[in-house]
C-alpha cells in the first residue's frame, strides 16, 4: 500500500501522485491518511514551496475504491476521526500553495477536491462526475458550499444532483478548473506553474493565499464538511447505499425503486 502514493521534493516542489494506474487511482482509506501525512510534511519542511497532486498513467482518480470503501466498518467513531475529514481539514488549511494536474478522469473525491487547490490544470478531454446521489451518498469535501459559491445553486443542483458527467469546459464554468490544456500537456503545464510560483516571495504567496482564505470562510467550510459527513456516514449505513455498492459489485444499474 506505501507505493499507492509516491512523493518527492523537486526544486521546491512536492510533487506527491496517486499511483493506483490499474484502478484509475481509486482512492483506499490508507492513502488519505498517507496523503494527510505527506500534506503535513510539506507544511513543515521549509525546502516545500508549492505541493503538486497528480495521478499516474495519465489519469487524476476515479474517487474511492468501492470495494475498500464498502469494506470500511461504520464503528461509531466521530466523523471528524474518519480519514478523509481528517485530510480535509489539513487541505484547507494549507498556507502553500496546492496545484492538481488533472487528466483522465476526475470523479467523487477526484473532482469535490479540486476546488480547494488554488490552480488546477486539466486535459481538455478530462472527464468529471460527482456521482454521490446514484451510490445513495451525499456530497462531501464541502462541494456542496465551493460549487454553489462558484457557480451557482442552479448550475450546482444541477451537477450534485443528478451526477452526469460533464467536461473540462464545464468543470471551468463550475470553479473547479483555472486552465485547460492539451491532454499531453498537463504534467508539463502544472510543473511549469509550480515552478513558477516556487520562484515567488514565499511569504508573499503565503499571506495572499491566508487573505484568500479568510479565518470565516474558514469556519465556515468546516462546519459544512462536518454536516456533509454525518450526512454521508448516514447515507453509508442505508439500504440506498447497500444496493448502489452491490449492483456496482454486479456490474447492473442500482434500482431504488422500491425507495422512500
Amino acid at each position: 500500500m506505501s507505493q499507492s502514493i509516491l512523493s518527492e521534493v523537486r526544486e521546491g516542489i512536492q510533487v506527491i501522485t496517486l499511483n493506483r494506474p490499474e484502478k484509475k487511482n481509486a482512492f483506499t482509506q490508507a492513502m488519505y491518511t498517507r496523503i494527510r501525512e505527506e500534506m503535513i510534511a510539506a507544511a513543515d519542511n521549509p525546502k516545500v514551496r508549492v505541493l503538486l497532486l497528480r495521478g499516474a498513467g495519465g489519469v487524476f482518480s476515479a474517487g474511492n475504491d468501492m470495494h475498500d470503501f464498502s469494506a470500511q466498518p461504520v464503528d461509531g467513531a466521530p466523523v471528524s476521526d474518519s480519514p478523509a475529514t481528517q485530510l480535509m481539514k489539513v487541505w484547507i488549511a494549507m498556507e502553500k500553495p496546492v496545484v492538481a494536474a488533472v487528466a483522465g478522469v476526475a470523479v467523487g473525491i477526484g473532482s469535490t477536491c479540486l476546488p480547494h487547490c488554488d490552480a488546477v490544470i486539466a486535459g481538455s478531454s478530462t472527464v468529471f462526475r460527482l456521482p454521490f446521489t446514484s451510490l445513495g451518498l451525499v456530497p462531501e469535501f464541502g462541494s456542496t458550499l465551493t460549487l454553489l459559491s462558484a457557480a451557482g445553486k442552479v448550475k450546482a443542483s444541477h451537477f450534485l444532483l443528478t451526477g452526469e458527467p460533464f467536461d473540462a469546459e464545464v468543470a471551468y464554468e463550475l470553479g473547479m478548473v483555472s486552465q485547460i490544456c492539451d491532454d499531453d500537456q498537463v504534467d508539463k503545464r502544472a510543473m511549469q506553474l509550480c515552478m513558477k510560483l516556487a520562484a515567488l516571495s514565499p511569504t508573499a504567496v503565503r499571506a495572499t493565499k491566508r487573505l484568500l482564505n479568510s479565518g470565516a470562510d474558514q469556519q465556515q467550510m468546516l462546519q459544512v464538511i462536518d454536516d456533509e459527513m454525518v450526512l454521508f456516514r448516514q447515507g453509508r449505513e442505508s439500504a440506498e447505499h447497500r444496493e448502489a455498492v452491490a449492483a456496482f459489485i454486479e456490474k447492473r444499474p442500482a434500482d431504488f425503486s422500491e425507495f422512500e
